[in-house]
């Protein structure tokens, strides 16, 4: 069928009712749409079928994973003009979506969508990317299946996250300078943030510290070098386990840091003067945050210190409507799930914490993720031969889709810090709020 790109772009301006932001260009080398705009290539027909079989996120998610599409011109761009027709969820995308589905009832758009079929080819849907998480069974968040969710994400190969993380080998958001400069450097940035984390935690030579979701080792290895403390990580990646081991020996710090492969639910050797927990949060679900703030609170002395580093989403006026987004649960974090930080810091007050500050960094997070992007497309070709080409293009679309949720205001994240104080209630904080930043 001549001229592919001008058919899809009627067919698109016609269900949305609005001009189509990008422009087209098909497999039979057609273009349509506004020219200078980011160029979606529709490398095969069979991301036509992928939408058939699964309209929406996943069907898109499957085309740009299997190479089916792909952007041409800048990637952030061409994601925020495509961001109201398929991410956003707020009331501004209700009526356009409502508009949309009117449309589709229109006889002249049964006739148009009979023409996309006849144009997607052979009517059978096609097999997901190898790439995509197999089907969870069972009850979210049980030991066996977090083990398994984790490794989904974590096990791609270290060899890739150095490639993507540079030197610091640090998986959550950094803490820029006042210039908010993305240029400068990224290790320094992350270096700051667990310093950082270490002065609001209060750490003295000598004290125990738990780092729940360790990663890479960076956060403990800190800890023991700058500040003296004994730690124990834990993590539920046998790769990072065994990168942070080596890092650690090289280091000369065995005796000092212990890293294991162990869930918080499993560790009965408390008690810990300070907890830090970096990124890990978003992996316990609803369903056991209760548990999981109780657990830690459970494991510190009492007047020791909890730091939650968490990302949190913006509040929907029906809790229950939440759900992940398809591409993030099949390829990125299966079983992730992110809360308001009202909510979090609720359920630590009713674990019996005192949180005692609490700070969004939402604009640090935006400029680490396009450093991360930025490293991932320098290193392309060995990012590819490390993992798949399939497993490259996951980790580019999510860091630079989820950049652009940061910039725009749709998720953020937040440090809370949170004591058990006793029962004199002699908290042992500064009385200058963040003195630690001083």
């Amino acid at each position: 069928m001549a001229d592919a790109a001008g058919r899809l772009t009627k067919l698109a301006e016609e269900v949305l009712g609005a001009p189509l932001p990008v422009r087209i260009r098909a497999w039979d080398r057609s273009e349509s749409g506004p020219p200078g705009a980011p160029v979606l290539v529709i490398r095969h027909r069979r991301a036509l079928r992928r939408l058939l079989f699964k309209p929406g996120e996943l069907g898109l998610a499957r085309a740009w994973v299997a190479g089916d599409i792909d952007v041409e011109g800048d990637l952030y761009t061409a994601l925020d003009l495509l961001a109201e027709l398929i991410w956003e969820r707020g009331p501004a995308a209700k009526p356009q979506r409502a508009a949309a589905l009117r449309a589709l009832a229109r006889p002249e758009i049964r006739a148009a969508a009979r023409e996309l079929l006849s144009l997607a080819g052979a009517p059978v849907p096609p097999a997901p990317p190898a790439e995509e998480a197999r089907r969870r069974r069972g009850p979210l968040h049980t030991l066996l299946r977090d083990k398994e969710a984790i490794s989904h994400h974590y096990d791609v190969g270290n060899d890739f996250y150095e490639l993507v993380l540079g030197p610091s080998m640090v998986y959550s958001c950094a803490y820029w300078g006042t210039t908010g400069d993305a240029a400068s450097s990224l290790a320094d940035a992350q270096r700051d943030k667990l310093d950082l984390i270490c002065r609001k935690l209060g750490l003295q030579e000598g004290q125990r510290l738990l780092d729940v979701g360790c990663g890479w080792g960076s956060m403990v290895l800190h800890a023991a070098r700058e500040y003296g403390v004994r730690a124990v990580g834990i993590t539920l990646s046998e790769e990072q386990a065994s990168y942070a081991r080596k890092r650690i020996a090289e280091a000369g710090l065995t005796d000092r840091i212990e890293i294991r492969v162990q869930d918080y639910r499993e560790i009965h050797d408390e008690p810990f003067d300070a907890i830090s927990s970096i990124g890990m949060a978003e992996h316990v679900g609803r369903t056991r945050y209760a548990e999981y703030a109780s657990a830690l609170y459970a494991l510190l002395k009492p007047g020791g210190r909890l730091l939650n580093h968490q990302i949190a989403r913006r509040p929907l006026a029906d809790e229950e409507a939440y759900h992940v987004d398809e591409f993030i649960d099949r390829y990125v974090f299966p079983d992730g799930e992110l809360a308001p930080v009202g909510r979090t810091v609720g359920q630590l007050e009713e674990a019996g914490f005192e949180v005692r500050d609490v700070e969004a960094i939402r604009e640090h997070y935006a400029l680490t993720l396009r450093a991360w992007v930025a490293n991932l497309e320098r290193h392309w070709a060995e990012a590819v031969r490390l993992t798949s080409p399939g497993r490259a293009r996951v980790w580019r679309l999510y860091m630079a889709a989820s950049a652009l949720s940061f910039e725009r205001n749709r998720i953020g994240v937040n440090q809370v810090l949170a004591v058990r104080t006793p029962e004199s209630g002699a908290a042992g904080l500064p009385r200058r709020a963040r003195a630690w930043t001083a």
